[in-house]
């Protein structure tokens, strides 16, 4: 490639904005349901997922929690997470520092479409963070966070709430944000929202620098271990969507572990089990934890979230 098309490429980095998904057909069941008798090797898994979650969801009786790794908020399934908490789908989320940093951002700036080959020294000179083929510009992330994080922070620290829950700092945010954000369905539902390693981010960040001038202002874990606490123990059944791995999901799982294990569980995974990692267990391997029933409905999907998402929910639409 001559040097003159590559600069001329690299005019127009931040030309194809991250969209959400808005979904609203269902002509893709026929085609989901061709996987169950398609002899394919991860349809039949994914038919199964697709069916095991319908279950779950109209299971009145059922309390259902919604797992996730942060990265997928930076792509289009955010759309995706924000209308199966918008439809009431789930009771609980539990996810990363991540999923927060990227709700707050993409609400009221713009995220990228790019690719894994960018070179990246050129993008740190432009100022503009790499997340795979997804692209973030500096001005868009870390100074719209910490606004909105300080903003809630100083809310909550003058409404006399000293020692609080990740939920509530989630709350507060979602209620400052709009129909876009999955935080603001949450809020507006009543859906906690559990973030177990929530210094591990940007809004976790923040909430260190605010401490630094309110020394009497500290997160109180443990209070989001009692919500997960009430939650389980009132439960007659429980069930899991679990996209990615990591923290999130072993969070749910580990919880769930105190009734006896899940009623339903799907997983969604990129990662192999032959390392002995969390992330690439199978849902089955919790079954010898007690963390998902030996009759649960269950299953593993391998594949890629943000690729497989739109499929699966608009198989639930119908």
């Amino acid at each position: 490639m001559k040097p003159k098309r590559i600069k001329r490429l690299h005019k127009n980095i931040l030309s194809d904005s991250v969209r959400d998904y808005k979904i609203n057909s269902n002509s893709i069941s026929l085609l989901v349901d061709g996987m169950a008798y398609s002899g394919g090797f991860e349809s039949k898994n994914l038919w199964d997922g697709i069916n095991i979650i319908r279950t779950m969801t109209r299971d009145k009786n059922c309390t259902k929690f919604l797992s996730f790794v942060g990265s997928i908020i930076s792509t289009g399934a955010r759309g995706i997470i924000k209308d199966m908490l918008k439809r009431k789908l789930f009771d609980c989320v539990i996810t990363t520092c991540g999923a927060l940093d990227h709700d707050i951002a993409r609400t009221s700036t713009k995220y990228y479409s790019g690719d894994f080959r960018m070179d990246d020294k050129l993008l740190y000179k432009k100022n503009i963070h790499r997340l795979g083929n997804v692209l973030v510009p500096q001005n868009n992330y870390g100074p719209v966070i910490e606004k909105k994080v300080q903003d809630c922070l100083n809310e909550l620290y003058q409404q006399g709430l000293q020692s609080v829950s990740t939920f509530e700092i989630t709350k507060q945010i979602g209620s400052t944000l709009d129909e876009t954000s999955f935080l603001y369905w949450a809020y507006k539902n009543d859906i906690p929202v559990i973030v177990p390693g929530i210094v591990d981010g940007g809004v976790g960040s923040q909430i260190w620098f605010f401490y630094q001038k309110h020394k009497n202002f500290n997160i109180n874990i443990l209070l989001d271990e009692t919500r997960l606490s009430d939650l389980v123990y009132e439960a007659n059944k429980t069930g899991a969507f679990i996209i990615g791995g990591g923290i999130s999901k072993h969070h749910t799982l580990w919880w769930n572990q105190f009734r006896g294990g899940l009623d339903y569980a799907v997983s969604i995974t990129t990662a192999s089990e032959w390392d002995g990692s969390l992330s690439g267990a199978l849902i089955a391997e919790a079954i010898s934890w007690g963390k998902v029933k030996g009759k649960a409905k269950q299953t593993t999907i391998h594949g890629e979230a943000t690729t497989l998402l739109p499929f699966i929910y608009a198989a639930l639409m119908r």
